[in-house]
């Protein structure tokens, strides 16, 4: 991780903390578990879209490996078309006109140690029983309705500091420096109008040399009162075996590689999975890697925001975001970046997510919020649990919670590589598509479909760009239409056409999204063109074909679950809440596979089109990527 960075030299690290707080904005970073520490200062100015903030080009001088430093406020989403509270949070640019690279000892050393006073200690605006009734309402009327898989939905904890200043925000960070582990920044960030400090164990998104990186984390494992080795390996045991934790993980994964496929020509590669052990929890995270060509600024924007801090499907879980917080997110859940430039002169960017944060005003008026992923069989007291789990790091390092007693991180790297856990982490991959586990930059498309062309209708689910990456390798090319847009002559001239996922209730006929599907379907049967019906769409093509639409008598968002397809089990990845059943007599020439029991239809086969209810895109559906081929092989060149 250090490769290529300046060796410590220059101003003692007194000096240089001094020489930083005269600029109008710095910050001190400790980045992932290095050794040393960056000091940054410099002129700060706001601007309004990501593309506006100055690039360098050239290799850098000597000693130099970043040119500015970003915090990228949420209502930026509003970037990429999603609702979201404007809460005026600025995008502040930071030119930096002081780096310098010190050890962290001495950074340590140097940094005061003053005491922290309040005015107003405080504690959660919400209760813990008022956050469980959230949780229930999402889980209840918003999952359970088809909204979505998951959601994060934030609590703030607010409290009045006394006489803050400088030298209080570099306590609180000193603090963090002695008492955090395995963060991926660690910093005290001063934007010139607020501070902004904590210990982030996860990425947003970064970019070397083409390289780039995400780095999904979910699935909470929470240490307090586990000082007992055996006790704590049985725990970590049940918690790499719970389902819904492993799940959680699971649908993260899928939506970040969402992203990656939109950004990285090649899709991505799904490393891990890993466990990431910090003071107070331990996560468990994947590795995704992808390259792309991509301007550094164009990358963070179509990153933003992380489903392990929004949801997913990302635009509508920011649509859903916006109806239950109270008010914008400020920095929450948005992140901090990086950027520079490497050896060569190539562009470069670090961006942490901002959670574990304090964000602080010039008066000392502190805003730390933590927000629990919920999916649909969360539990409301388990989810409040996890609120004060998430917030306890920074919260103590204000001394606004006690510091727990003794260490329950003693003896965690042996447990991490006990071969027990070891294998009971990698068993995981065991249900997994082997496609994007697996590098595919070299795989040969089919013959069959060379040439052939697709488009997409984009139903608000970012899925279309992982549907886009497997034609892709299978040698297709393929375009998008958003629902909005889509009209007859819109889905004229390909060889097919997919109807994609998304969220909704496909019975609602007035939803301008459902209406539009229900047009293309129409039009699609009418004319005879070839199509593929997936998730959403499935849904709409069965009401068409007269099959009923009805709630499944259990979610299954984020769901494996196997599925008889051609005389063979299939194991495959789910996000439905609704489902099609066979109630009479279907049109001449249909067929429908369903479960023999609860009747659900899986999968419909008609003359030039077929619909699945299932993912086969899902990193959840084991051979997705040859079920995908069999599908449009059989469609286009059949």
């Amino acid at each position: 991780m250090d490769e290529g960075r300046p060796q410590p030299a220059g101003p003692d690290a007194r000096t240089a903390l001094e020489t930083m707080r005269s600029h109008d904005a710095w910050a001190v970073i400790r980045l992932r578990d290095s050794a040393s520490v960056t000091v940054v200062g410099g002129s700060r100015s706001e601007v309004e879209r990501l593309l506006d903030v100055p690039l360098e080009e050239g290799v850098p001088e000597a000693g130099r490996r970043f040119d500015r430093l970003v915090a990228i406020p949420f209502r930026q989403v509003a970037e990429r078309g999603f609702e979201v509270h404007d809460d005026g949070a600025p995008l502040t640019v930071v030119d930096i006109e002081l780096e310098v690279e010190l050890p962290l000892a001495e950074v340590v050393e140097a940094l005061p140690e003053e005491r922290v006073a309040f005015a107003d200690r405080g504690g959660f605006e919400t209760s813990d029983e008022e956050y469980g009734a959230v949780v229930e309402a999402i889980v209840s009327d918003e999952i359970g309705h088809g909204e979505g898989a998951n959601l994060v939905v934030g609590r703030h904890y607010r409290a009045q500091l006394q006489d803050w200043d400088a030298h209080k925000a570099l306590t609180v960070f000193r603090r963090l420096l002695e008492r955090e582990r395995g963060a991926y920044w660690t910093y005290v960030f001063f934007t010139g109008e607020r501070y902004l400090v904590g210990a982030s164990p996860e990425r947003h998104v970064s970019v070397h040399g083409g390289d780039v990186r995400m780095n999904p984390i979910s699935g909470t494992f929470r240490l307090k009162g586990l000082s007992d080795p055996a006790e704590r390996k049985r725990r970590l045991l049940e918690f790499l075996g719970d389902e819904k934790e492993v799940f959680e993980l699971f649908m993260v994964v899928d939506e970040e590689l969402k992203m990656m496929c939109d950004i990285c020509g090649e899709g991505g590669q799904v490393l891990g999975p890993f466990l990431k052990p910090m003071t107070h929890l331990v996560h468990t995270e994947y590795l995704l890697a992808g390259r792309s060509e991509r301007d550094v600024r164009e990358v963070l924007r179509d990153t933003m925001f992380a489903a392990t801090v929004t949801g997913s499907p990302v635009e509508n879980a920011c649509r859903l975001i916006r109806r239950y917080e109270r008010e914008g997110r400020g920095y929450y859940g948005s992140a901090l970046a990086l950027l520079g430039r490497d050896a060569e002169g190539r562009a470069t960017a670090d961006s942490p997510i901002v959670i574990r944060t304090a964000d602080v005003s010039l008066d000392g008026a502190l805003k730390v919020t933590a927000g629990a992923t919920l999916v649909r069989d969360s539990n409301a007291a388990h989810e409040v649990a996890e609120t004060h789990a998430k917030a306890g790091g920074i919260l103590s390092a204000f001394g606004l919670v006690e510091q727990a007693a003794g260490s329950a991180t003693e003896g965690l790297e042996d447990l991490v590589h006990d071969e027990d856990v070891v294998i009971a982490l990698g068993s995981r991959n065991q249900r997994l598509s082997r496609f994007w586990l697996t590098d595919q930059a070299d795989s040969a498309p089919a013959p069959e479909l060379k040439g052939k062309t697709a488009v997409i209708v984009d139903g608000e689910d970012d899925f279309v760009n992982m549907l886009r990456h497997v034609l892709a390798v299978l040698g297709m090319a393929s375009s998008v239409v958003r629902h909005e847009d889509v009209t007859p002559d819109a889905v004229d001239g390909y060889d097919l056409v997919i109807l994609g996922p998304g969220p909704g209730d496909p019975r609602d006929g007035d939803h301008p999204k459902i209406a539009a599907f229900r047009r293309t379907v129409d039009t699609l049967l009418e004319r005879r063109r070839p199509f593929l019906a997936v998730c959403l769409g499935h849904q709409v093509l069965c009401d068409r074909l007269g099959l009923d639409l009805v709630f499944k008598d259990i979610v299954f968002q984020g769901t494996q679950s196997p599925v008889w397809l051609d005389g063979r089990e299939e194991n495959v990845g789910f996000y439905n809440t609704f489902v099609a059943r066979v109630a009479g007599d279907l049109p001449p020439g249909v067929s429908a596979a369903a479960d023999p029991v609860s009747r659900d239809v899986h999968r419909v086969v008609g003359p030039g089109f077929r619909g699945i209810q299932f993912h086969a895109e899902s990193i959840l559906t084991e051979h997705g990527f040859d079920l995908l081929h069999d599908l449009v092989v059989d469609l286009v060149a059949g």
